[in-house]
């Protein structure tokens, strides 16, 4: 039997977004057994596929590469504790057009392909800036961070050692749009 992997799609932040969303977490002050994402894990989720074949690789490779979206901007402007998944994140107030239909296109294919159920909530633009966080900590406003998304990618999760480890697979380019679509 062969390994099965686990994969998403996610945007991807550049080395200066980095660096921003890292400033934006430094203000978070973490109590217990909480801990910092590190930076080479920023990202934001579109679409989790989870545990896959690896045979099955070349249909979410096909599946990005068919993707037309336009790009858009996402302002990150808040930090946000969330209790049921222990995690603060800086996410979105508002959501742009284009990242709601980049991200029910990815859906709707992965969902006629078999490969996921469907999605139990709806899209919330985040990035997750600490894990394994018990108590809600007193969070400061945040100077926000806008991502100018031109791209998105397929990555490879592997959460097997104490740390994830995530590997973008393959990346493909957004559309052209107007800034805040």
């Amino acid at each position: 039997m062969s390994k099965r992997l686990r994969f998403f799609f996610a945007l991807w932040p550049d080395p200066p977004l980095t660096e921003r969303i890292a400033d934006a977490a430094a203000g978070v002050a973490l109590t217990g057994d909480a801990r910092i994402v590190p930076r080479e894990n920023y990202h934001a989720t579109l679409a989790f596929v989870g545990e896959v074949a690896p045979s099955e690789m070349g249909v979410l490779q096909r599946i990005g590469a068919a993707r037309r979206a336009r790009a858009c901007i996402i302002d990150f402007n808040r930090l946000e504790y969330w209790r049921e998944s222990r995690v603060v994140v800086a996410a979105a107030s508002d959501i742009p057009p284009a990242l709601v239909e980049l991200w029910s296109g990815l859906l709707r294919d992965l969902l006629v392909a078999g490969l996921i159920e469907p999605p139990r909530t709806p899209l919330r633009p985040h990035v997750t800036l600490a894990r394994k966080v018990v108590q809600a900590p007193v969070l400061k406003a945040m100077s926000p961070v806008s991502w100018n998304a031109q791209s998105f990618s397929l990555v490879r999760s592997e959460t097997s050692g104490a740390r994830s480890v995530y590997t973008v697979v393959d990346t493909w380019p957004l559309l052209y749009g107007t800034a805040h679509q």
